[in-house]
């Protein structure tokens, strides 16, 4: 089952997010506060969304947290999946699947053109799960990114 995460769920978010860290080899990466995660999802602005993907008996077992961006292409709103984790025992169970399928319906609902998300290259596994959902690889463009000091350089 899927459902939009509550505040109560923030707990579960932050352990997942530092699990999914440590599976992309990077968990010193994952420095968010729960009171973060909470401001951002559930703040006076919320700047971020989550579902939350459930087994059979409730159990939380993975979730996906996105947010808007805008194609000036389109003239119109997306969705940007920033994490999407099932937990490793919940695999193959169609929760990731399930969490892909609520974007898409929102996306649709909501007249958005597009559902995008970034995958590690070397992450083949989630790959090949992507494409055979038909999600195709935007291999013309490369991700850039500042943080820290390069970010503060610059910013500064």
């Amino acid at each position: 089952m899927i459902r939009t995460a509550t505040p109560h769920d923030i707990p579960v978010i932050h352990a997942m997010v530092r699990e999914l860290a440590a599976y992309e080899k990077v968990p010193d990466e994952a420095r968010a506060s729960e009171e973060q995660l909470r401001e951002a999802l559930f703040g006076e602005r919320p700047a971020a969304f989550a579902h939350m993907a459930e087994d059979a008996d409730g159990e939380v077992v993975g979730f996906a947290l996105w947010f808007l961006n805008f194609s000036t292409w389109r003239g119109v709103h997306g969705i940007y999946l920033e994490d999407l984790y099932v937990r490793p025992e919940a695999r193959g169970g169609g929760h990731g699947k399930a969490l892909l399928t609520e974007l898409a319906r929102i996306c649709v609902q909501r007249g958005y053109e597009r559902l995008e998300w970034s995958v590690l290259n070397w992450n083949q596994p989630s790959i090949d799960f992507y494409r055979s959902l038909g999600a195709r690889p935007q291999d013309e463009w490369t991700v850039y990114r500042l943080t820290d000091e390069a970010l503060a350089t610059l910013g500064g």
